[in-house]
């Protein structure tokens, strides 16, 4: 399907950011826009996404045992029947995912299969960008999740978009919004902002007499600061019972910054390092690495759900792909295409989406071949999630699909 190309609003990035940042902090909240469907009891929806960075196995996260071609690319690899977490009469996940295997059982789970795009790189880099920006080919400056912040909130209320990483994504890049981000409560992270770098040490109200340029750096800096100040806050107060596992990720922290009642709606966060490209014994090492991701997650819906705060929040969870569906000589697999997206919480229509691709009619590199464009998948959330307009946001218009109940 051909996007209809939609145009940017050419506006230049300062004047954006001028317009839309050089406000209080309560005057910014409000005069917040709240252009998403409300969830029960009129709070407004959130989307939190995860990155898995590495590129996730998929055939080895969600098997499909009722194939015979998977055993037949995977004889050393594959995992038998016995051993998974049977679904249904032809997929299991993982043995290590018992948090998703709940999840999907208890219907707060939908699965997106063959997700990809066409002309497939297999850099890490340059394909993790694609997503990021949610252009694959076109050498987009800013994020898909950045776009979105500018068409949901154009009053740009400090807060609204939060990246908690060691540095900032690519995903998050803004015209208007400054994405405040974080990976310790003691520090807002520097490197990846060059344009913003130098306001968090010049947190100095304006004066009337400052020059407008300086006059506008201040007052990002003031916000910057005010908003990072209630974030550190609330990491600081937050105390759970759930148990998130052996916690390589940081959902304990946003779901400590949802229920202190930040105005943010839009959180991005990744399983760092690289930390799926599994090469090499891909066995143990990527059980255990999915253990501990369904483990956190699993724990951050429970949390959700105790705090009361599960029916308006949803986590949408991607890897930039998948792997060559044969095993390598050195027991583990190689770069490869198409994988599962997963869309995770109460609002979720939980099963099967889209058409797993063919185990058999691979590409010419022994790849899978993708059904489904992953932006269709952003489409949906941008959509039928927030209320927003996928169109302005991913430049272009994708078919959604019922994802959500």
């Amino acid at each position: 399907m051909k996007p209809v190309s939609h145009a940017p609003c050419g506006l230049p990035r300062r004047a954006l950011l001028q317009a839309g940042l050089a406000m209080s902090l309560p005057g910014a909240l409000q005069r917040a826009v709240a252009a998403a469907p409300a969830a029960p009891g009129g709070r407004p929806r959130i989307l939190v996404v995860l990155e898995l960075s590495g590129g996730n196995d998929g055939l080895n996260t969600l098997v499909p045992y009722g194939d015979d071609a998977y055993y037949r690319h995977r004889p050393r690899l594959g995992i038998r029947p016995e051993k998974l977490r049977r679904i249904d009469d032809h997929f299991g996940f993982n043995p290590g995912l018992a948090g998703f295997e709940r999840l999907y059982k208890d219907g707060k789970m939908a699965i997106v299969h063959g997700c990809g795009y066409a002309q497939p790189s297999f850099s890490h880099f340059t394909s993790m960008a694609y997503w990021h920006t949610g252009a694959p080919n076109a050498g987009e400056d800013s994020g898909w999740v950045g776009r979105l912040a500018d068409a949901m909130d154009p009053a740009a209320t400090p807060g609204f978009l939060v990246n908690v990483d060691e540095v900032q994504s690519l995903a998050v890049r803004a015209r208007r919004h400054l994405a405040l981000g974080f990976d310790d409560p003691r520090r807002f992270v520097r490197k990846g902002l060059h344009e913003t770098r130098p306001l968090l040490d010049a947190a100095v109200p304006p004066a009337p007499e400052d020059p407008p340029a300086l006059r506008f750096m201040r007052e990002v800096a003031v916000s910057a600061r005010d908003s990072s100040q209630r974030v550190r806050e609330a990491w600081a107060r937050y105390k759970s019972p759930v148990d998130y596992g052996i916690v390589p990720l940081d959902l304990p922290k946003i779901a400590a910054m949802i229920d202190a009642g930040l105005p943010t709606r839009l959180y991005y966060t990744a399983y760092r390092h690289n930390a799926f490209d599994t090469h090499v014994q891909q066995a143990e090492l990527h059980q255990r690495l999915l253990t501990y991701t369904a483990d956190a997650i699993a724990g951050f819906q429970r949390d959700l759900e105790r705090i009361g705060r599960a029916d308006e929040v949803m986590l949408l969870v991607f890897s930039e792909f998948g792997r060559r569906v044969p095993e390598n000589t050195s027991l583990g697999t190689d770069h490869g295409t198409a994988n599962q997206m997963y869309l995770i919480g109460r609002g979720v229509r939980g099963g099967h989406h889209g058409q797993p691709p063919s185990l058999t009619a691979l590409d010419a590199g022994d790849n899978l071949i993708h059904t489904t464009d992953f932006r269709r998948v952003y489409a949906s959330v941008i959509e039928g999630w927030l209320g927003a307009d996928a169109g302005a946001v991913l430049r272009g218009r994708f078919e959604t699909l019922p994802l959500f109940a």
